[in-house]
């Protein structure tokens, strides 16, 4: 693999800090997907990402079944273990992935407690393509007034978001990467209402 692990994957860490610090913030990676020479079925994005983050300290779980090239790959890369969906600190959403699982994990997956609020689930999530338009309305710590995000994820994806931080500083951080090369994060600390359109 061609990819600088100091320089681009700091660059990547780097981005997604700044995303997660600004909800809704779309931000461009595509420099260092150009450097990304191994098919590892999902976009550049989400596997720079999940390499910026994880190392062999944390656990990760894939939701697409019958992933194991991927589950071997990840763990290879970044020397993570992989792990149940209730014990991983990291959790892999692919597009291909259907709702009815991704829900059920999220509402299985761990969101930390009061005195470990931070033991909770990161996810990674392959996207729609980002735009700052759209339904989803982000309000919170980092936004000014009010930002947009358009994420192609249904009401009850946020519905069910909304249920697993209702007790912050619990709760479940989110990052989204598409197939552009761009990424965008919504922390726990950020309310994500999809409003109706008229």
């Amino acid at each position: 693999m061609a990819i600088d692990r100091i320089h681009d994957l700091q660059q990547v860490y780097r981005k997604i800090v700044h995303s997660m610090s600004r909800p809704g913030t779309i931000s461009t990676i595509k420099q260092q997907t150009k450097n990304v020479d191994v098919d590892f079925g999902c976009t550049d994005a989400l596997i720079l990402s999940a390499m910026a983050l994880l190392d062999a300290e944390v656990t990760f779980h894939v939701i697409a079944k019958n992933r194991t090239d991927l589950i071997g790959k990840i763990s290879e890369y970044t020397s993570a273990r992989f792990a149940s969906v209730q014990e991983a600190d990291f959790i892999i959403v692919l597009k291909e992935d259907k709702e009815i699982d991704i829900l059920e994990a999220m509402i299985q997956c761990k969101i930390g407690n009061l005195i470990d609020p931070h033991q909770s689930a990161t996810w990674i999530i392959e996207s729609g393509n980002l735009v700052n338009e759209g339904p989803l309305q982000l309000t919170g710590p980092g936004i000014r007034t009010e930002a947009h995000l358009q994420t192609g994820q249904s009401n009850q994806f946020w519905q069910t978001r909304d249920s697993r931080i209702k007790e912050y500083p619990m709760g479940i951080d989110l990052i989204f990467a598409d197939k552009a090369a761009q990424i965008a994060c919504i922390p726990r600390s950020v309310s994500a209402i999809p409003m109706e359109v008229k």
